[in-house]
């Protein structure tokens, strides 16, 4: 088959070089800084999307087949680089009760275990908790990954199979001819190819803009902390009141996660920390007295109500997008890459891909409203 460019060097983008790779094509990916370092890396790697009954049914499709994909992509990945990228299903516990009947609906109609832990057993599963929650819902299958790792063995993987990933070099244009791509220009010089994915994130309606592409996608901060702590300090998954925790091998845990509305501003916030760290405390009274190792910040891309665009590019052949994952880019990104590697490959879908199909240029230009999320932002 012919050669394909991926641009863009986060998860999604090495996802897809990875299924592309395997099918036996030349994989050329372009990243415009460090590849796996912008919202891959700065995420908390929980394998559901956080109140799963929230988003549309097209996430949950996605959530569903990369969850049972993990087991096995991560002893892949184990097995030829040596890397571990921890995969473990650790179970998550909810604490918020305003939503039981909605969660236990979703649970049912998807086939997720789901009980509820009243107090004794919440004790058990958790004993650090503070003692002011009294019940929870239990998801014991739900897991987590550890993003960083899984990223590191990623680029370790690609290498392996061929792939060439060229750092530092950012898409400003991209050149057409008769309707089909022809080339693009960086800030490494011009390139030919006639197959190219924006696996771009934040940054992917930017990329598309010169080709008349009009992407709902734009970038959405998310502050994060990680606490320096021993191992078996927290167990589970802890969420609440929008606000999770989650445990690494180590000892170490993450608390996060902000939602700012502040564009392309990566920059971390006094009031942010102060926050994160409360609502983390607020949950397990011990960290209080633990140091935060590291604050910083990430850009999802944001799309309408959460769904990724996954497809050919309207009005321009040898064009397709990988994009717009939000807050689910981690629990998302092996369906994501199948099932636009099956597009490009002309398999079989593993889902039906219609309810991710990137929109055309003019359903997008009208009645633009960024700060929502709702469409993107037009040219000024």
């Amino acid at each position: 088959m012919s050669d394909v460019t991926v641009i863009g060097g986060g998860l999604i983008g090495m996802l897809t070089a990875r299924e592309l790779a395997l099918a036996g094509a030349t994989v050329t990916l372009l990243e415009r800084r460090t590849a796996g370092r912008e919202a891959s890396w700065a995420g908390g790697g929980i394998l559901s999307p956080l109140y799963p009954w929230r988003y549309p049914a097209a996430v949950s499709r996605l959530a569903r087949w990369s969850q049972a994909c993990y087991p096995t992509l991560a002893g892949e990945l184990l097995a030829h680089t040596g890397i571990d990228p921890e995969y473990q299903a650790c179970g998550l516990l909810l604490l918020d009760q305003d939503e039981n009947a909605q969660a236990l609906g979703w649970a049912g109609q998807w086939g997720y275990e789901l009980s509820h832990a009243g107090e004794a057993e919440l004790r058990e599963l958790e004993p650090r908790l503070n003692p002011a929650f009294s019940r929870s819902q239990w998801w014991p299958t739900l897991g987590q990954i550890r993003n960083p790792r899984l990223l590191q063995a990623l680029a370790s993987r690609l290498a392996q199979l061929k792939v060439k990933v060229v750092e530092h070099c950012e898409v400003r244009g991209l050149r057409t001819q008769a309707g089909r791509l022809a080339g693009l220009d960086t800030t490494q010089g011009p390139r030919s190819t006639a197959l190219a994915v924006v696996a771009g994130g934040a940054w992917a309606a930017e990329i598309l803009r010169p080709a008349g592409a009009c992407l709902p996608v734009r970038p959405v901060r998310g502050q994060m902390l990680l606490f320096s702590g021993p191992p078996d300090l927290l167990r589970h998954i802890v969420l609440y009141n929008g606000r999770y925790l989650v445990p690494r091998r180590d000892g170490r845990v993450l608390a996060g996660s902000t939602v700012e509305e502040v564009g392309f501003d990566k920059s971390t916030t006094p009031t942010a920390l102060a926050d994160l760290r409360r609502a983390a405390c607020e949950l397990i009274p011990a960290l209080e007295s633990l140091p935060i190792e590291h604050h910083w910040a990430g850009l999802r891309p944001g799309s309408p109500q959460g769904v990724p665009f996954i497809g050919p590019c309207p009005g321009v052949q040898g064009l397709y997008v990988n994009a717009g994952h939000f807050r689910n880019g981690v629990v998302t990104g092996p369906a994501s890459a199948r099932l636009l590697a099956d597009m490009i490959l002309k398999r079989p879908p593993i889902l039906d891909p219609a309810a991710y199909r990137p929109p055309a240029a003019h359903a997008t230009a009208k009645g633009a409203k960024h700060a929502k999320g709702e469409w993107c932002e037009p040219d000024t």
